[in-house]
């Protein structure tokens, strides 16, 4: 009897390799995230900051034991910032490489090329750090943006700059689908405040520095009193220093993606901007996520500088944490979803994510800051 038990364990035993997991991704000690990204081959320094503050937030909870006893493990592939790239990535990190979902992209093209994917793949896709409309409307049951959208932050800029006597705008967009559904909210939202959108900016990804200038001297012909942008923050760098070389007068505005790399680079010629931020203040410690921030930040990163970058990652793989300890023990992607619109949301660190059916919204923070004559950002 106490053989035939002997053998039937050993029977069990040599079973259990040949069991199929409950769900792709999903290991016994660690859970597969698939992440397409700019870091264009380590070009982009916004993107190395994003990246730098998932890392952070991810690195500590997998030295704590990770989520449910799992391993938090991410696939990175690089897209270039190519719509087009992040598609063929997102698909290759759910066919091939068998991730659980699809997270952390950065930038309006390459986040919605891998929405596509992950719409068609019916994999979920959360914490896209760009503001396309894309990502929301209309709706996408399996995407969980996290930041607000750049319409907010549109409203945020022309609003800030009526309130300081403009009345005629420029806008700096790229020449694509979603340039143009972000060119239609920003006639809205200057229909709304009597304002007028004098100069509609396209530009492609290879622009040129001839270009460049050329677009400097429309915006100065135009009599933009303000210009704001979408997209590129190196490319919108360079027009800001060719404008300012030709003696245009107008304000230039931001939106957050990338504006500590992009204040840094242009020094003087920032001193005044203004751009939207979609996360707190991170280099200071009013706010409970600032400051656990800082400590896990110069924990993984010593000597690097805070930046909203980096903190936006933090916040974002956070917010994903979050999200995969609601999924439970035995995650599927449909228990990932529906607990998350169960729960209506996340709270993190007192910020506050809807998630409802029919509405991923995320965060609606939106705050303005002025880069001043001290090299800092002032709230």
């Amino acid at each position: 009897m106490l053989l035939k038990r002997w053998h039937r364990l050993l029977l069990a035993i040599a079973l259990l390799p040949l069991a199929a997991p409950a769900q792709e991704g999903v290991a016994r000690r660690e859970l597969l995230v698939g992440q397409s990204i700019a870091l264009q081959g380590g070009r982009n320094a916004y993107a190395q900051a994003v990246q730098e503050g998932v890392l952070a937030h991810l690195n500590a909870v997998n030295e704590r034991g990770g989520v449910h006893g799992r391993r938090i493990v991410l696939k990175t592939l690089d897209d270039d910032n190519k719509g087009s790239q992040a598609e063929a990535n997102a698909r290759a990190l759910v066919q091939e490489h068998k991730v659980f979902l699809l997270f952390g992209s950065i930038e309006g093209g390459p986040s919605t090329g891998v929405m596509k994917a992950a719409v068609e793949l019916g994999v979920p896709f959360f914490g896209p750090m760009a503001g396309s409309p894309t990502l929301r409307r209309p709706h996408q049951p399996l995407v969980f943006p996290v930041r607000a959208e750049h319409r907010e932050e549109f409203r945020a800029l022309l609003e800030y700059a009526r309130r300081t006597g403009a009345n005629r705008a420029a806008f700096v967009r790229s020449d694509s689908e979603t340039g143009l559904q972000h060119l239609e909210n920003v006639r809205i939202l200057c229909r709304e405040l009597g304002m007028e959108l004098v100069a509609d900016l396209p530009f492609k990804g290879d622009i040129t520095d001839a270009q460049i200038g050329e677009m400097a001297q429309r915006i100065g012909q135009s009599g933009a009193q303000v210009v704001i942008n979408h997209g590129s923050p190196a490319m919108y760098e360079k027009l800001i220093r060719r404008a300012r070389a030709a003696g245009v007068r107008a304000a230039f505005s931001a939106v957050n993606s990338g504006s500590a790399q992009m204040a840094q680079q242009l020094g003087e010629l920032a001193h005044g901007m203004v751009f939207a931020q979609v996360v707190p203040d991170p280099m200071e410690r009013k706010t409970e996520i600032a400051r656990e921030y800082q400590q896990q930040f110069a924990k993984a990163w010593p000597g690097k500088a805070f930046s909203y970058g980096s903190l936006e990652g933090y916040i974002t793989a956070k917010a994903l944490v979050a999200a995969l300890q609601l999924a439970g023990r035995d995650p599927t992607r449909e228990r990932f979803v529906s607990a998350l619109q169960k729960a209506g949301g996340l709270d993190v660190n007192g910020l506050k994510l809807r998630y409802e059916p029919g509405d991923h919204a995320g965060l609606s923070l939106v705050d303005l800051s002025i880069y001043s004559r001290e090299g800092r950002f002032r709230h």
